[in-house]
């Protein structure tokens, strides 16, 4: 599933309810904290992109037996990058590690224009 996203704030609440949407009508099955967390990493991800990226965003999601791949591209050539000393009350600059920390691996891959920043999420069958 490709989908477009808005360009401002509400980008990360639509890419959620869009993954949401699809995650609750796909037939392979998965533990319910697995579907929480391809939440979360949706929401990281566009978070990400609209607070340091430009516009146009897509949330690309594929979901297969014992596999997910969230990607959200958009339109910077700016490679990501984890932020280092954040104390544990920071409320900014985590995004990364939160994904990773879920349990997820992490891709840039740059493209014509932009990049999409992808995340892969595996759980046993």
């Amino acid at each position: 599933m490709h989908h477009p996203l808005p360009s401002g704030p509400q980008a990360a609440r639509e890419a959620r309810r869009v993954a949401a949407w699809l995650l609750a009508g796909h037939p392979v099955g998965r533990p319910h904290d697995t579907t929480e967390d391809i939440l979360v990493i949706v929401s990281e991800l566009t978070s990400n992109a609209v607070r340091h990226a430009r516009p146009p965003y897509a949330l690309t999601l594929s979901v297969e037996s014992g596999r997910a791949g969230i990607a959200l591209s958009d339109a910077s050539p700016s490679l990501p990058r984890q932020h280092g000393g954040r104390g544990p009350l920071a409320t900014r600059g985590r995004g990364l590690a939160i994904i990773r920390a879920l349990g997820a691996e992490l891709f840039v891959s740059p493209g014509p224009v932009g990049k999409q920043v992808i995340a892969v999420l595996t759980w046993p069958e």
